[in-house]
């Protein structure tokens, strides 16, 4: 069994087991490690709340587990939500449950805000903290390392999860066709051409120092026998790194920051959506309201000055 589900509900729980084969059905299935631990973050939750046998669970519980959440943003509810529907999915496939309770809980609508990109100057401050594109040849190779892979994600715009599970054999560095292929969510792969010449010189700067010629791109330990570096660990040491810039940048704000770039550029949105791996075009529309907004505050700025000029 799982051991974060034996420790925090316990083997007899009535649920625990029944948890334990959903999560190995998800991971028998593709899902992400990142995805595994969020559901069974917000299950371990509900069955703490529920403690009754699987074939008694109603929509009574969830709907009071959900209404327990109200101090939680919506974003984090329908996380919650999704969870549990998700499970209770299984649970009628596999003949455990008679019906589906999530049919009659109300889903929890979720405001779409703007993204909230970094701007090109800070995320280049925290990249020159961490070390120069010419780095010296005592830069020690961790510092190396974090400084390609953060590059990797504001220039290709992935997700650090993404990056943090790139494999050396997913790249591909003949010249002029210099590409990458990202494993995203939902087991889907995208190719994103690397058309940074100065990115491309310190990638293959980065595997010549590491000696990497297969497995995993960015590894845990200095000496490069460990397994890929986790996201907790990234985000961890980008953090750090953007204490000592003293900048302000979420991890997550380096994909926004190179999609609106794209956008500004005149890229098309169906171009920036394949490059970003969105499963709607609906998503990556969102950069083009974020230009749009920035232009029209641009525009009132420039009103404003030149009415008091006159």
């Amino acid at each position: 069994m799982d051991p974060v589900i034996a420790e925090q509900l316990g083997r007899a729980h009535p649920l625990a087991a029944h948890l334990d084969d959903f999560l190995t059905d998800l991971a028998n299935a593709g899902k992400s490690a990142h995805t595994r631990r969020a559901y069974r973050g917000d299950l371990i939750a509900f069955a703490a709340h529920h403690g009754e046998e699987l074939g008694e669970l109603t929509a009574a519980p969830v709907r009071a587990f959900l209404a327990g959440l109200a101090e939680l943003s919506p974003a984090s509810r329908k996380r919650k939500r999704a969870a549990i529907a998700s499970f209770a999915k299984w649970a009628v496939r596999h003949d455990l449950l008679d019906a589906n309770p999530m049919d009659r809980i109300d889903t929890v609508k979720v405001p779409k805000n703007l993204p909230r990109p970094a701007s090109a100057a800070d995320v280049a401050k925290v990249l020159a903290v961490i070390c120069s594109r010419r780095p010296r040849k005592q830069t020690p190779l961790d510092r190396l390392r974090d400084r390609v892979l953060f590059e990797t994600a504001y220039v290709c715009g992935a997700r650090a999860a993404e990056v943090c599970g790139l494999y050396v054999e997913d790249l591909d560095l003949r010249l002029d066709d210099e590409h990458v292929r990202v494993h995203g969510k939902g087991g889907s792969v995208r190719t994103v051409l690397l058309d940074d010449r100065g990115y491309v010189a310190l990638l293959k700067l980065y595997l010549t120092r590491a000696g990497y010629t297969a497995g995993p791109l960015f590894r845990a330990s200095i000496n490069g026998r460990g397994g890929p570096l986790s996201y907790d660990a990234a985000h961890h040491r980008w953090q750090t790194y953007c204490t000592a810039a003293k900048v302000e940048i979420d991890i997550h704000q380096l994909r926004h920051a190179h999609a609106t770039e794209l956008i500004n550029a005149g890229v098309s949105i169906e171009a920036v959506r394949r490059r970003l791996g969105h499963a709607s075009t609906e998503t990556t529309q969102l950069y083009a309201l974020l230009d749009d907004k920035v232009a029209d505050a641009e525009i009132r700025t420039a009103r404003r000055r030149r009415d008091r000029a006159t």
